[in-house]
Order: C-alpha cells, then sequence, then structure tokens
C-alpha cells in the first residue's frame, strides 16, 4: 500500500530503472529488486504493475541506511486492488464489482497507472455494505426500466446472493427492482463466480461438491456450473492476454491498462486492449477467432451477431487462438499480415484445451 501522505514518492519499473541508469528491458532481466536487501514492494504480492518508495530506492541506491516507512494504519492510505478486497474479505474480482458503487467510484484514483482507493472509503463501504441491500427500491413497475444502476447491479445481487444462497429470481426482482432478464444474466453468473472462487482454493473438490457445499439448489446448478466453467476460462485466459496488453505498452502501442473480460451471448468470452500508437484504435480478442483490429475505441467488441465481424479496418491477426506476443506485435505493425476474416474458427474454449 501506499501510506498516507507519500503518494509523490510512489515509483514504478521505468522509473526505478532511470534512477539506477538502466534500460527497462535490462531492469525486467535483472531484477535487481530479486535482493534481499532491496526495498520492498508498495504494491501487494502479485500485482501487476510493481511499486516502490523512491526515498527508499535512492537511500539504497546510494548506499546509505534504507527509511522506514510509517508501520501504523492512515485513514488515507492508498489500498491497490488486492490490498482492498483484502480489508472487505472478499476476492478480487468482487472487487471489481464493488468499487463501481457510488460510494467507492468517485474516490479511486491512479498512482503511476495503479488504481487505490483510501483506506477509510474501503472501511466506510464495509460498515453500510451490509444495509445495503434493505433501503433499495421494492418491485418492479410493469414496462419500467431497471430501479438499480447498472454499475451497481453486480453488488446488490451478489449480497442477496450472500445472504440466502436459494434466493430465487423473483425475489431478486422484488428486493431489487430489477427486470427478469437482468436478473437472469446476473444470478448465475454470480453462482458461476462463487463456485470458481472455491474450485480454485480446493482443487480436489468437484464442482457438484462445491455447489451442494455453497447451498445452491439442485434446480440452479446447471446454469451456475456452466456459468463457473465460463468464468474459469476468463481466469485461465487472463494472464495470457494481461502479457499481450503489457507487450504492447511497451512498444508504445498502448497504455498500461488492466485487460477486462466480457462475456458476449452464448457466454462466450471476448476482451479488448486499447491502442494509442497504432492506425487501428483497438485490439480484440474472441475465443472463437483469436485476435482482429477494431474499428471503434469506445465500443471495441461491437454487437455479437454469431458471426465474425467483417469491415473496413477490421484484420484477423493469427489463425492461432494464443500466438506470442511477438508474433502479435509483427502483425499488427504489418499491414500485409493477417486477413480479412479469421482462417479458422474455433468452439467456445478451445483456447484453453490442452
Amino acid at each position: 500500500m501506499i501510506r498516507a501522505g507519500r503518494r509523490q514518492y510512489a515509483q514504478n519499473s521505468d522509473d526505478l530503472a532511470k534512477a539506477m541508469g538502466i534500460s527497462i528491458g535490462t531492469f525486467r532481466n535483472k531484477q535487481p529488486y530479486a535482493d534481499e536487501d532491496f526495498p520492498p514492494l508498495l504494491s501487494s504480492e502479485g500485482a501487476r504493475v510493481k511499486l516502490w518508495d523512491s526515498q527508499q530506492t535512492a537511500a539504497h541506491l546510494a548506499g546509505r541506511p534504507v527509511p522506514a516507512l510509517p508501520d501504523e494504519d492512515d485513514d488515507q492510505d492508498l489500498l491497490d486492488r488486492n490490498e482492498a478486497a483484502a480489508e472487505l474479505g472478499v476476492t478480487p474480482k468482487t472487487w471489481d464489482d464493488y468499487k463501481t458503487h457510488p460510494q467507492i467510484a468517485p474516490h479511486l484514483t491512479k498512482v503511476k497507472g495503479v488504481e487505490h482507493c483510501p483506506r477509510r472509503i474501503v472501511q466506510t463501504f464495509r460498515t453500510a455494505k451490509g444495509d445495503s441491500t434493505e433501503s433499495g427500491p421494492k418491485g418492479r413497475p410493469k414496462g419500467s426500466g431497471d430501479m438499480v444502476p447498472r454499475d451497481e447491479i453486480s453488488t446488490r445481487v451478489g449480497a442477496l446472493l450472500d445472504e440466502d444462497p436459494t434466493v430465487t429470481f423473483a425475489t431478486v426482482q422484488d428486493r431489487l427492482g430489477l427486470s427478469y432478464a437482468t436478473v437472469a444474466r446476473a444470478l448465475p453468473r454470480l453462482r458461476g463466480e462463487r463456485i470458481a472462487d472455491l474450485l480454485q482454493a480446493e482443487p480436489d473438490l468437484t464442482p457438484e461438491d462445491v455447489a451442494a457445499r455453497l447451498g445452491y439448489p439442485t434446480a440452479v446448478q446447471r446454469t451456475a456450473l456452466a456459468s463457473a466453467a465460463t468464468e474459469l476460462r476468463a481466469r485461465q485466459v487472463q494472464p495470457y492476454l494481461q502479457r499481450v496488453a503489457d507487450v504492447l505498452g511497451g512498444a508504445g502501442l498502448a497504455e498500461l491498462q488492466d485487460v477486462t473480460m466480457q462475456r458476449l451471448e452464448g457466454d462466450v468470452l471476448a476482451a479488448a486492449v486499447l491502442l494509442s500508437g497504432s492506425h487501428a484504435p483497438a485490439l480484440v480478442w474472441d475465443e472463437r477467432y483469436g485476435w482482429r483490429t477494431a474499428i471503434s475505441r469506445r465500443h471495441p467488441i461491437g454487437k455479437e451477431t454469431g458471426t465474425p465481424p467483417e469491415a473496413d479496418g477490421i484484420r484477423y491477426l493469427s489463425e492461432e487462438l494464443q500466438p506470442e506476443p511477438a508474433e502479435l506485435l509483427a502483425a499488427l505493425t504489418d499491414g500485409r499480415r493477417g486477413s480479412w476474416q479469421p482462417k479458422a474458427i474455433h468452439p467456445a474454449g478451445a483456447a484453453l484445451q490442452g
């Protein structure tokens, strides 16, 4: 975490490499921060972007004693994604839903490209979260839209599911004022995420065992298990997609960004990487077609039609679902490579086979 009042000292890999007088490539290869006496990371374990305190690293590089950082928690400490999730006792995936809540979203801040939230905001949300569903709107007038803002739906439905694993579509509709279609998307997905969490924590269990342990009724287990399978596919491919985004960022074709998976119709997985130094506004990965260029930065994935998207500006870059980032980079920067339609169409989930 970044302790209160020390935001200005946060230092990422690029900053540290410059301070050491070496290239970022050399820095990544040699990993000087792996030495036992190197100042500790500010970022949480497993964080994609590493951060250090520049006063500590400067002292270390100069051979001086490394100053200690404050060790008492403060309301203004800045917590990263993993730390905020731990503070709430939830998974980072659940934090991704929570952080869109209006009590949190306005307070999020980026430090060296890494999103943080003040400890006070996380603690206030934790205190209020238990009552969040009690004051919600009741019922849904016929013909009206959802009565919960879109960015709050997962949080609100998840709270009801945690309260009662057997909660029905009708109960969620009545308690939150949501449409049947919205609940039919949200509730199975959330059950699937919780199954996936437990399967990853205890891999010896079967999906059916997990569904039963979580208390999900037999009647909903089929859709919950299907959703869990999709969630596990997403988690398995996420590191690869993030690695591609990082390579593109390192090549100056994209800013540092966290890749977010999307579920299309039929639980097909897709993701977009926004570009900044290329003729294409974005790249899209689809588990059926692999990588392609996009023609829109605002809506790069586009509307699902069941067929491979084709238009001027769309170019499929590889027959492989997961080509090496270097191969993808070469295809992106060479307009002669690729094709206007995919040369291979893979069944959903093929990227995770073998």
